[in-house]
């Protein structure tokens, strides 16, 4: 995207990602204005690989290690902003719905040594690795290794607006502002809303992803750069959220996030609670019910120091399908399920049987299918009372071609 920052083709603002127009692994709410914007407007925006575009093919893994404990305290993420909106104010929702994607022709996947303690199981994947893959942009697929092909899903890993409290943030923790919320499903025609804490909300994006599985457990997913993010941009005046809401074209996406898994869950009964008090006529003492037998309630992440759960709710005159929670294999899934009064703890057995059983029944290393995991495997919420969680990970085994 070679044009100056703020020129206009059409109706739709240009924002290229430059030196000046990003930052690696931090928010900051004094961080002065890339762009500004009105309510109303549209921007295409540029974003960059991770750690200011030097993950590129060819990089070693010693070399991604080496930058990683080079750069402490900060995110690997290169973020693109912050855009100023000038109607936003703190009280405000910011309603960015997502028009167009189209990633980079190229991704990487990488999980660091277990002494770095990143992913979901540091303890037990000692050697780190890296994956590089070329896109079939046409197929929307890639290949991970001969007769495994991976669909492309692509969507911003990060997309959030500043914090209230001053000072630079990592960008790893997502939260209430949004940001590192790494939810698969928000992919080109998706709205997301954000609560907005300052003046102009300043909102950014990147952690771009061609594909992600639920979990996110090698601690990446594929990781790429935009080379158009097209988003239309409103605020929503007097519309104060706690967390961000997702609206897909058959559903609505209530999210929670925490250090802990069990209170990130607890934060995702009560936002979910919250929603249908206010859009559907459901008594509260139903809402856990529904969410554990009707609704499909999925893990986004577990390996970016918060955890993080969504629910989706179909909206009215979508029909009421049972969640698929699988036990055992079916005709079109792997599965592996588990289940426990500690959700991290079934989330960890069920994941790590899959990572086993993939690479018995596959003859994989265990180090190539915690990676295609990481892409590919759905991480859903079964029961979810106090005295029992359970967690069902599904594999389509269509990504086996041959």
């Amino acid at each position: 995207m070679n044009m100056p920052v703020g020129a206009k083709l059409g109706d739709v603002h240009v924002l290229p990602a430059t030196s000046e127009t990003t930052q690696w692994g931090w928010f900051d709410n004094a961080q002065p204005p890339v762009l500004k914007l009105r309510s109303g407007d549209r921007v295409a925006m540029e974003t960059m690989m991770a750690a200011a575009n030097q993950v590129l093919p060819g990089v070693t893994i010693e070399a991604l290690t080496k930058m990683r404990l080079e750069h402490p305290g900060r995110g690997p993420h290169t973020i693109t902003g912050p855009i100023y909106i000038e109607e936003a104010e703190p009280g405000d929702s910011l309603k960015v719905h997502i028009e167009r994607i189209v990633p980079r022709s190229y991704g990487a996947n990488w999980n660091f040594p277990g002494e770095l303690g990143l992913g979901q199981f540091p303890d037990r994947f000692p050697t780190g690795q890296v994956h590089y893959f070329y896109f079939d942009l046409k197929r929307a697929t890639t290949q991970f290794a001969p007769g495994i092909t991976v669909p492309l899903r692509p969507f911003p890993g990060v997309i959030g607006v500043a914090r209230a409290e001053p000072g630079r943030y990592s960008t790893v923790p997502p939260g209430p502002f949004g940001g590192n919320m790494d939810v698969r499903e928000m992919i080109e025609g998706t709205t997301v809303y954000l609560p907005v804490f300052v003046e102009g909300a300043l909102l950014w994006s990147g952690d771009s992803h061609a594909a992600q599985g639920n979990g996110e457990i090698n601690l990446t997913a594929i990781e790429t750069a935009f080379s158009e993010l097209r988003l239309h941009i409103e605020v929503v005046k007097r519309k104060a959220l706690a967390w961000p809401r997702i609206e897909t074209q058959t559903h609505w996406l209530t999210v929670g996030y925490d250090l802990d898994l069990n209170k990130a869950l607890e934060i995702l009964k009560a936002e979910t609670r919250v929603f249908l008090a206010e859009t559907q006529e459901l008594a509260p003492e139903k809402v856990d019910e529904w969410m554990a037998t009707r609704f499909d309630c999925r893990i986004a992440e577990v390996v970016n120091q918060m955890k993080g759960v969504f629910c989706m709710i179909p909206k009215k005159g979508v029909k009421l399908r049972r969640a698929v929670r699988p036990l055992r294999e079916t005709p079109h899934y792997f599965a592996t399920s588990a289940s426990s009064p500690d959700l991290q703890t079934a989330m960890n057995e069920a994941a790590f049987a899959m990572i086993e059983q993939i690479a018995a029944r596959k003859k994989m290393s265990a180090l190539d299918a915690y990676s295609l995991m990481s892409l590919t495997m759905d991480s859903r919420l079964g029961e979810i009372a106090e005295s029992k969680k359970s967690v069902h990970c599904l594999v389509p085994k269509n990504l086996w071609t041959s």
